[in-house]
């Protein structure tokens, strides 16, 4: 499994409490991220989102756009983010292969992430059989947060 321990020793370090929002990576992501040292005191959470209708109603984001897009990932980024009262969440969507969907070739794949104060995306286009397109997005993902949670400052959590 991928070593989260650079991510695990951030939050612990700064008191950050992280969350996550799954589409293409199926719960993948937050399974990962669990298996952190003492996730239990930073990891808030994951939420997997598969249906558009899920995506809406939990999420935020309008079942009826592109959910391989910036803008999904972007919006289920900052849902999650505020469902967990998260410092920062990253999400996943895209298209695992191994047929393109919806006019969005295999191995397109949009990362959201949301801190209290920014929103941003990273679109990566990935190569190779669906498990190694989810296997490198799990772990551009983590490599995301880890990004993330080294610049944010400590939270004040009680």
């Amino acid at each position: 499994m991928l070593d989260v321990t650079p991510l695990a020793d951030l939050a612990r370090s700064r008191n950050l409490r992280v969350a996550v929002a799954e589409s293409l990576t199926s719960g993948g992501l937050a399974s990962t991220v669990g298996a952190g040292a003492e996730a239990s005191t930073w990891f808030g959470g994951g939420i997997v989102a598969y249906l558009s209708e899920v995506k809406e109603a939990i999420l935020g984001f309008p079942a009826d756009q592109d959910p391989t897009s910036a803008e999904c990932a972007e919006q289920l980024a900052r849902g999650a983010r505020e469902l967990f009262d998260a410092d920062l969440c990253v999400s996943t969507t895209g298209v695992g292969g191994p047929d393109a969907e919806d006019g969005h070739p295999a191995g397109t794949v949009f990362l959201g992430w949301a801190t209290r104060d920014e929103v941003g995306h990273r679109e990566l286009t990935l190569d190779g059989e669906p498990e190694d397109v989810l296997s490198s997005t799990i772990e551009a993902a983590v490599e995301l947060l880890t990004f993330h949670a080294g610049r944010l400052e400590g939270a004040n959590r009680q």
